[in-house]
């Protein structure tokens, strides 16, 4: 999911971050700075300490991308059905599909260990800012303090890891003006639980993404296990007993994974010129690829939908994001308010530069090199796991040699143990769908950057992107295949690489390797320029956000960084301005109207144990009349899917799973007249475990408890 675009939208871009011109709800909160006083005044509500702490140590972070929040004291946790799909797929097979036809667990014994799966749990922020920002002296240049800032983060992370024993990642926050340092528990064993029916998770299918009314059972359950039990977690998310209601107050606790609402009108031009219709073009030549692939047969489809269902998504997501860039009235309100902020701070500058001019040109510089900076070094060029497995060897050994603060950010000490998890991961690679992506991403480089030009020469060897890209994934042990290409291929030879230096990658025949290694002077270039520029960006914004917590106060909330937040909102219909007003919440009666008004026809039709139960499920009034989906006015945007919905008793009463089409610009500011967040109901969870699934255990286990602690 993603979010958001409507007319008042405008009127709130005048005041982004402002503490004084904050709209109604919005805000993605720092759990250690929540808006309180405002919460207080709007809402009559008063949040105590234990109850922020309770809620943040119940949230998870799915690191595949998403949220959750545990549900028992079993290390059982919730999340939508979306979110597990990467996991669900890995598990998958030719004879297996978890993610079209679901998976139960008869016990604990059979629930499934997932490949790669990291589960993080916010244990504490400290404030790091004054650290961080010393190790950048006067008088430095771009390429020195970017290295000097980079060791402070490296040296303050890897201290707090041997200290705690925790995850620990300094998260930059406001661009640059602050800096703090999360304290995570990390899962690494986790394995699937239940899972329903695709067809029921996103009834539906791409004509109602992003829109409302909406009947999705959009939900995964997963456990997370330590020593090889499950693990006991110190706080977990009671159930509600009664659903939501119309005019509700809800919290949501979750991880947004990126906003660009603190951008200055240089870097939203960027976007609207450059970026997103770049962004567009790669998704829409994915999204006819993995289509391609996919129409070829039911194990090809397989194997490809998790990809083609992400860059539908994406897709439909970033169209929206550049409608609102390309209305013009949302840029000229944004204009006139950096304007007034620029001439303020400008004024006292005595004749120093503006860092406003500061981010301008380092955009200038961002947008001279994005297109090879995006094919090579983002690795466009080269879309295949195996190419990212070669990558990741090769600068894992060169990057070793160097003291922890001076390497690449992904290859610190602190972050070993997470770069491990995804760089031997059990994944099965198919080297027909291997070959097919990265002939396509071959012929994308080559078309992009012209047949003539050295690199592109290098790279295709005089061989055709098919044909090239054929050889590259016979030649490659870098991943693990299923057991039936055993024998067939190289074996996989991952560990051995990694673990064996630099004589074991000099001895190294693998194809993958070699191109990896041919592209990776230039790739490194690129990414120095890169970061040296975003290092300008990065001190600019922080003077400027300086400048407006002196002149606007401090009440203010950062852009989102995949870091845990809390947002809150109304259970709340919308559109009286227009035709016809929608209800905030959709019930199992209106599941089975849609599926008969759409003739049952593909995207709408009911999975086969839902059309067995029909007849039973449409006479037991009780069930037709539960809610299913709602909406509400909560700040949410693409990394929230999962996140917990929360009464004011702290309870859950719903999971966050989308947001509806008028949302789509979220990514740039909030709205309350139209834009929605969307929730799967608690109970409506509830209701299909017990009565469809016959999943009683696995109720039984959610409601063990009354206060939702051990």
């Amino acid at each position: 999911m993603y979010i958001f675009l409507s007319r008042a939208w405008v009127a709130a871009t005048c005041c982004v971050f402002g503490a004084a011109g904050i709209r109604a709800d919005e805000g993605m909160w720092l759990f250690n700075a929540p808006p309180l006083d405002r919460l207080q005044q709007d809402h009559a509500a008063a949040l105590t300490a234990e109850w922020l702490l309770h809620l943040q140590q119940s949230s998870v972070r799915f690191n595949s991308g998403g949220s959750g929040a545990f549900v028992s004291a079993d290390g059982l946790v919730i999340t939508n059905h979306h979110v597990g799909a990467d996991s669900l797929h890995k598990l998958g097979d030719e004879t297996h599909n978890y993610a079209r036809d679901g998976f139960a667990a008869a016990t604990r014994a059979d629930e499934l260990k997932c490949h790669d799966l990291e589960l993080n749990v916010l244990v504490s922020i400290a404030d790091v800012t004054a650290r961080v920002e010393a190790a950048v002296t006067t008088g430095m240049t771009a390429n020195q303090a970017f290295p000097a800032r980079r060791a402070a983060m490296a040296a303050i992370e890897q201290e707090s890891l041997a200290a705690t024993g925790l995850r620990s990642d300094v998260v930059t926050l406001y661009q640059g003006g602050a800096y703090h340092l999360y304290r995570s528990k990390k899962y690494t064993d986790v394995r699937l639980v239940f899972a329903p029916e695709q067809q029921l998770a996103f009834f539906g299918g791409d004509a109602d993404n992003f829109e409302f009314p909406r009947y999705n059972l959009d939900i995964c359950f997963f456990r997370a296990y330590e020593e090889g039990r499950p693990a006991r977690v110190p706080h977990h998310l009671a159930w509600a007993a009664e659903s939501v209601t119309e005019g509700e107050l809800v919290f949501v606790s979750g991880h947004p994974g990126h906003t660009d609402r603190g951008n200055t009108v240089a870097e939203l031009l960027s976007m609207r010129d450059r970026s997103v219709p770049f962004q567009l073009a790669t998704l829409n030549r994915l999204e006819a690829t993995y289509g391609a692939y996919a129409a070829r047969g039911p194990e090809e489809r397989r194997q490809a939908m998790g990809n083609l269902f992400g860059v539908q998504n994406g897709r439909k997501a970033r169209q929206g994001v550049l409608a609102g860039l390309l209305d013009p009235r949302i840029l000229a309100a944004k204009r006139q308010a950096e304007h007034g902020r620029r001439k303020g701070l400008e004024d006292r500058l005595a004749g120093r530069t503006s860092p406003y001019a500061c981010i301008e040109q380092a955009q200038e510089t961002l947008d001279g090199i994005a297109l090879r900076h995006r094919m090579l070094e983002v690795g466009l060029a080269f879309n295949s796991m195996f190419f990212a497995h070669a990558r990741t060897i090769l600068r894992a050994v060169e990057e070793r040699a160097k003291p922890s603060g001076d390497r690449l950010r992904e290859y610190r000490d602190s972050n070993r143990e997470s770069l491990e998890l995804r760089l031997f991961s059990d994944e099965p690679l198919y080297d027909d769908f291997e070959t097919t992506k990265l002939a396509d991403s071959l012929t994308w480089l080559a078309s992009t950057l012209g047949g003539d030009d050295e690199l592109v020469k290098n790279v295709l060897a005089g061989k055709s992107p098919l044909d090239r890209a054929a050889e590259l994934i016979a030649g490659t042990g870098l991943g693990a295949r299923p057991a039936r290409a055993a024998g067939s291929v190289p074996s996989d030879s991952r560990r051995a690489l990694y673990e064996g230096g630099v004589a074991a990658l000099a001895a190294s025949r693998d194809t993958m390797l070699a191109v990896a290694r041919l592209v990776d002077q230039e790739a490194r270039s690129l990414r120095r320029i890169a970061e040296e520029a975003e290092e300008v960006k990065r001190q600019a914004h922080a003077e400027i956000m300086t400048n407006r917590f002196a002149t606007e106060g401090t009440a203010m909330y950062p852009d989102a960084t995949f870091s845990l937040r809390l947002a809150y909102g109304l259970v709340k219909g919308y559109g009286e301005d227009g035709p016809r007003r929608i209800a905030p919440i959709t019930t199992y009666a209106g599941l089975f109207a849609r599926a008969t008004a759409k003739r049952e026809t593909p995207p709408f039709d009911l999975p086969p144990r839902w059309r067995t139960l029909r007849d039973q499920l449409q006479a037991d009034a009780s069930f037709m009349a539960t809610p299913l989906n709602f909406v509400s006015t909560a700040d949410i945007i693409g990394g929230n899917s999962g996140s917990p919905v929360v009464n004011r008793d702290g309870r859950l009463v719903g999971v966050i799973f989308d947001g509806n089409i008028e949302s789509l610009v979220l990514d740039v500011a909030y709205d309350d007249r139209r834009a929605r967040a969307i929730s799967v109901d608690a109970t409506g969870i509830l209701a299909a475990l017990r009565t469809v699934y016959r999943a009683d255990d696995l109720v039984n286990e959610v409601l063990a408890t009354a206060d939702g602690r051990r």
